[in-house]
């Protein structure tokens, strides 16, 4: 293709924003200016089409991949750099800011991780935290120019993190790991998302108030699941609220022990979520 590969990035970035109705010009600018390439190994690379499908681009120029979909780091497995849009869509709510110290759950390649990395220049740091040992080098080495950003190959919900400003989980939990909520500091975010066992379910934002949770469902989506963070009890719990719909309604995460009422739009031991205003 003749038209250089920056402006090919920006085109990309513009176009997810618009489709995205983002207006964070300090995110888009970020995902015109990290090269995707750079984190999904030589090409041609496979595309993630109608799932569970691939397709092959068609050659090795990295602008072939300046698309909205996601691509495979390891098709045989299934794991995946996620679509941007999501992702442009999830970090939109994250808000990563200068001097924060965001933690990524999930890490695959590192690609948005070097994008958080950015957005929380000056001053901020990203932990990535991922529990393939094989992934991890390979987002090690990925980010070896990127001095903000630490790759940790440990268990996500138990590998012990300082305070976060957010945290960022890119992989499909049936509920949040209760570490994960101990350590947002008070006002801090996070997003997750919440699925069953087919992969399918809805994201979850998490914001960290001073005497409660805030939790909202911003819509659905499918992830590989987190290793971990995943129990029948909550699956069958997370797959009845989802059959019974009323997504909006939620309004609060409780960790207080309770009776399921009518306010609980998911209720499983030590976690629901609530149609209560926050605590």
């Amino acid at each position: 293709m003749d038209c250089p590969l920056a402006m090919i990035r920006r085109r990309f970035a513009e176009e997810i924003a618009r489709q995205r109705k983002i207006t964070d010009q300090r995110l888009i600018d970020t995902f015109a200016s990290v090269p995707r390439e750079r984190f999904l190994g030589p090409g041609p690379w496979h595309v993630l089409g109608d799932a569970p499908d691939y397709f092959l681009t068609d050659g090795d120029d990295p602008a072939l991949i300046y698309i909205d979909a996601a691509i495979a780091l390891d098709a045989r497995r299934g794991i995946n750099n996620g679509q941007p849009g999501l992702h442009m869509g999830m970090l939109a709510r994250l808000k990563p800011r200068p001097g924060d110290h965001i933690v990524q759950i999930g890490v695959g390649g590192g690609y948005y991780t070097a994008i958080i990395a950015q957005l929380v220049q000056p001053g901020g740091r990203v932990t990535a935290i991922e529990y393939d040992a094989e992934l991890a080098q390979r987002a090690t080495e990925n980010l070896a120019e990127e001095p903000a950003a630490r790759v940790v190959c440990a268990d996500g919900t138990k590998h012990d993190f300082d305070p976060a400003d957010g945290i960022y989980v890119n992989a499909g939990a049936t509920r949040p790991s209760p570490l994960w909520l101990d350590k947002l500091k008070i006002g801090s975010r996070l997003i997750m998302i919440l699925t069953t066992d087919d992969h399918d379910g809805q994201i979850l934002g998490i914001g960290r108030l001073s005497t409660g949770y805030a939790a909202r469902l911003l819509g659905p989506c499918g992830f590989i699941h987190c290793i971990n963070a995943r129990d029948p009890a909550s699956e069958a719990a997370l797959s009845a609220a989802l059959g019974r719909g009323n997504m909006d309604s939620v309004q609060s995460l409780r960790r207080d022990a309770h009776e399921p009422d009518e306010a609980c739009w998911m209720h499983c031991d030590g976690f629901c979520l609530s149609r209560q205003e926050p605590m």
